[in-house]
């Protein structure tokens, strides 16, 4: 046996200075922490956005406002508030308010279609709601189903002063045509939020480490999607730990230098969330607040003007700005840290990326329900290991067979993480929790690893059938159940299938009902139902599907065929 339940041989790849465990006491609640940062760092560029600067202070301030605004609805503490929009200072403005208020984070991807919206604000009960005008007309489309009361709608100019923003919106809204026409009449505009907020009083709110701070909505383990509870002492411990772990890296950058990150993430994916923006509130780094990163050359041209020392991204976005042709606008020599992380980094990928900026992509592992981070690769690594690394600081990592039990050391097994950053449990969903967590406290990931002796770790395969294209999780249940409702389909089944340029991408195979269903008509279907990477890349029709004596559909025989 491994025993890893008392012994952790990873310990022993920890860099210099990198301790066992962290202090998660340090704060009571991530509020705490925030204000600390706000008042420490206040003059300090915070976020980077189009050209314009914010200062910590400005959040701080803008924050505060829209905080008080929030109070000022009637809303009770606890009460959840959704958040709807790309990377834009109004994002971790939005955070900030949302959680100084007493209120709990409800973060939502800003692709999805009215039917996947509807859901999640059921599921979660948010009361309100922060959306760019983008995707109001989403909103408009579902938001009588919902509890959703208040909104409030951003538009992409509105932190960029009168002159620019103005100009912006106006560019977006009628030369590139990016807002749908809406109409949501009791919508209150941002910036006249902030003003009225502005004119009230805030009540700072009585916050524990245990109180909810962010719903992070996730597949789990089974195609069903749940929110993971983060409570604010997971999302600070997680925080600490990626702090410590990046500590060696940074240890290098010149005394009173500001480290800048680049946060081509999504805010609204927990990975960008928690290593982006809150990291950087802790420490006082600057975001560069990319709202667009499939756009390569406005993220290349971005990112010429700044000295960039640590970026998180996923395999795609190494691999396309690493073979653009604008890639040595940028001066790569400043890079310390390349965090590879949401989907596995392929080898000729990261030896490109080495050979391009000298700065090797450290990969690490995670997932929602543990706020994300729970293994990585040594900062100081100068090369690519092909493995997930190792547990971070306070983290154990363990490999169980299927009766639950742990496996001899070399044998694969079903990855299961105990740490202070994983999640309290699935929201409202008791019986979801209990099929994820062991009655000593892992959580069992869905993942199957094999671990070396020094305790690297490596993803060999997953025991769901989850789909990652892009480092998003894409989960069979949900398309197979959305293409049950169109009339001519019998039965299906989805499947991931490689992909150069996404690591997955999604295959449907159908058997049709009526002959005369067509892939254009499925594929439209798809399109008004699911967010653009849940869509199947490849259809195929057959007679038949495999299935069990009982039957269940295979899909791992379907992944099999070709």
């Amino acid at each position: 046996m491994t025993a890893f339940d008392t012994v952790r041989p990873w310990l022993k790849a920890y860099p210099e200075g990198v301790p066992a465990d962290i202090d998660t006491t340090q704060y009571a609640s991530l509020v705490a922490l925030m204000e600390e940062s706000f008042a420490h760092y206040a003059d300090r560029v915070a976020y980077s956005f189009m050209g314009q600067d914010v200062t910590f202070g400005q959040t701080d301030k803008l924050s505060q406002s829209l905080a008080a605004y929030l109070q000022s609805l009637g809303l009770t503490q606890g009460d959840r508030i959704a958040i709807m929009m790309p990377n834009c200072p109004q994002y971790p403005v939005t955070v900030a308010a949302i959680l100084r208020a007493g209120y709990v984070v409800v973060n939502v991807n800003p692709l999805y279609t009215p039917r996947e919206l509807e859901y999640q604000l059921k599921d979660s009960g948010a009361k309100a709601i922060v959306i760019i005008e983008n995707f109001a007309n989403t909103l408009e489309e579902c938001i009588a189903n919902t509890p959703v009361k208040q909104v409030v709608l951003c538009a992409m100019g509105d932190q960029l002063g009168l002159l620019k923003g103005t100009l912006v919106n106006w560019v977006v809204r009628h030369v590139k045509k990016m807002v749908p026409e809406f109409n949501l009449p009791s919508a209150v505009r941002f910036n006249v939020a902030i003003a009225q907020g502005s004119r009230a009083k805030l009540v700072p709110p009585q916050l524990t480490p245990d109180d909810v701070a962010v719903l992070q909505y996730t597949g789990g383990t089974t195609g069903i999607s749940k929110g993971a509870v983060l409570l604010h002492r997971n999302v600070i411990a997680n925080l600490l730990q990626s702090e410590a772990w990046n500590a060696p890296a940074m240890a290098s950058l010149p005394t009173n230098t500001q480290a800048v990150y680049v946060c081509a993430l999504p805010l609204y994916h927990i990975f960008a969330f928690t290593v982006n923006m809150m990291l950087c509130l802790r420490t006082g780094a600057k975001n560069i607040l990319i709202p667009n990163p499939r756009d390569l050359p406005a993220v290349l041209k971005e990112l010429a003007k700044h000295e960039v020392h640590i970026f998180p991204a996923v395999n795609t976005l190494f691999n396309g700005l690493a073979n653009h042709p604008d890639f040595n606008l940028v001066d790569w020599s400043h890079l310390k840290v390349s965090l590879g992380g949401g989907m596995a980094v392929q080898s000729a990928v990261a030896k490109l990326w080495l050979d391009k900026t000298g700065c090797p992509i450290c990969e690490g592992y995670g997932l929602s329900e543990t706020s994300p981070s729970a293994s990585c690769n040594p900062t100081t690594s100068r090369h690519f290991t092909g493995t997930v690394g190792v547990p971070i600081p306070g983290t154990w990592f363990k490999l169980l067979d299927d009766a639950g039990q742990e496996v001899p050391l070399g044998e694969p097994g079903e990855i299961a993480i105990k740490g202070p950053q994983v999640m309290a449990g699935y929201w409202q969903r008791p019986d979801e929790t209990a099929k994820v967590m062991t009655a000593d406290g892992y959580f069992k990931s869905g993942d199957i690893g094999i671990v070396d002796k020094n305790g690297f770790f490596k993803i060999i395969d997953r025991k769901k059938d989850m789909i990652l294209v892009s480092g998003f999780n894409v989960y069979p249940n949900e398309i197979e159940d959305v293409l049950s409702e169109l009339h001519g389909v019998l039965e299906c089944a989805c499947i991931g299938m490689p992909d150069e340029k996404t690591s997955e991408a999604v295959k449907l195979v159908i058997v049709k009902r009526h002959p005369e269903l067509t892939e254009a008509q499925v594929r439209d279907f798809c399109k008004a139902n699911l967010a653009g990477y849940k869509l199947p890349k490849v259809i195929e029709f057959r007679t038949e599907l495999p299935k069990t004596p009982v039957g269940k559909i295979l899909r791992r025989e379907l992944r099999g065929q070709k």
